[in-house]
């Protein structure tokens, strides 16, 4: 479970790849899914995008899977 760090305005999350929690620091984006261009405006969706502060390391995840 994601917990806020108070003293950076992080949030605080266990990153695979450092293998422990570390301040993350976290966005939502809007991202095109289709390949074709006539149906791009159709097919944006919201993604949580989380960056590790320690390692680097980018997750993203859709956040509407229907």
């Amino acid at each position: 479970m994601a917990t806020k760090n108070q003293g950076f305005k992080a949030i605080v999350e266990l990153c695979d790849n450092c293998g422990q929690e570390t301040s993350h620091e976290v966005s939502v984006e809007i991202r095109t899914e289709s390949k074709k261009q006539e149906n791009a405006e159709f097919s944006r969706e919201p993604y949580r995008v989380s960056k590790c502060q320690r390692c680097g390391e980018e997750t993203s995840q859709r956040m509407n899977n229907a």
